[in-house]
């Protein structure tokens, strides 16, 4: 096969897949089984997605570099194209699948959209409890692992209280901040920020304790202060394993805000989910669960950015 044959083929992949996806919505007839929604909402996101990507890949032509990495992602949407055509087929056109617990993506599509504006409240509710239990922990992690790293004395005090605090499960101290603390907004805070304080408090340390002792040598040789050696020299150098606890800090936030809000709760995605479930409308939790995924993906990915961004000088030292 010719590379020129190939790059069209690649291009072509993810609209034949939608295309396919497209008859099997229209050719094969309904199991009967699902509720019927009023409009083809699957369709409609179908069509969505096909013609942003038809965007992207226009775009790709004018932007070199937004295009050649675009190009490589082409077959990736065409698998999922085709794993919602056999997924779309399996639980709609057959009686494989229990229809309670597996509903259609119509319907789940349908749902996103007719209930987009009290899902959109839940999210920012959810988001603004997800920031400040980050930040929180973010900022007393950091400093926490930065005096256990860098200072044997408070290491001996706190790292044996750090690693027996810390691989306890944050959802197991639910009951214990939600006696403590005078609203259950502040145990939730307190709790999504605790399971960001581990991983970031362990990775600092990490990384400050692994940093070449001739650097701080060579400074404290050029007159430099303990400020100086700790903001300028330990933490730069230790810059790759903090942001690996931010990272492991992001997906535990993420697991403990669905566990809070869970809890005294009434609003918040966490809580749509787990009402979604009590009321047996599995759709919902779906819905639930693939906004969650989503926001869990955007902020990983804009992390990544930002890491790149600040770590600029590791480009082509290290492979991410």
């Amino acid at each position: 096969m010719s590379k020129k044959l190939k790059q069209i083929l690649t291009y072509i992949l993810p609209f034949a897949a939608a295309v396919l996806s497209a008859v099997l919505y229209f050719a094969i007839p309904e199991s009967g089984k699902q509720k019927q929604m009023k409009s083809p909402y699957y369709m409609c996101f179908l069509l969505a997605a096909v013609i942003l990507l038809a965007v992207c890949i226009i775009s790709g032509i004018f932007a070199k570099e937004f295009g050649k990495k675009f190009k490589t992602r082409l077959p990736f949407y065409a698998g999922l194209f085709l794993f919602l055509a056999v997924l779309n087929t399996l639980v709609s056109k057959t009686r494989l699948l229990p229809v309670l617990y597996f509903p259609s993506l119509d319907r789940v599509t349908g749902l996103l959209w007719e209930q987009k504006l009290f899902l959109l409240k839940n999210l920012l509710f959810s988001l603004g409890l997800l920031a400040q239990g980050f930040v929180f922990g973010l900022i007393t992690g950091f400093f926490t692992g930065l005096a256990l790293g860098y200072n044997r004395h408070v290491g001996y005090w706190l790292n044996p209280v750090t690693k027996f605090l810390g691989p306890v499960p944050t959802t197991a101290w639910i009951p214990l901040a939600l006696s403590v603390f005078p609203t259950t907004h502040g145990a939730n805070v307190f709790l999504i920020a605790f399971a960001v304080w581990f991983p970031v408090t362990l990775m600092t340390a990490s990384g400050i304790q692994s940093v070449n002792k001739v650097f701080f040598e060579v400074s404290e040789t050029l007159g430099a202060k303990t400020f100086f050696k700790v903001f300028r020299v330990a933490v730069p150098a230790s810059l790759p394993q903090i942001f690996l606890g931010l990272f492991y800090g992001i997906v535990s936030s993420f697991a403990t805000l669905m566990a809070v809000e869970m809890n005294g709760n009434s609003q918040g995605i966490g809580w749509y989910i787990n009402w979604q479930k009590s009321v047996m409308m599995y759709d919902g939790v779906y819905a639930g669960l693939i906004i969650i995924a989503v926001l869990c993906s955007f902020i990983l990915t804009l992390l990544f950015k930002v890491r790149d961004k600040i770590m600029v000088w590791q480009k082509g030292v290290i492979r991410w």
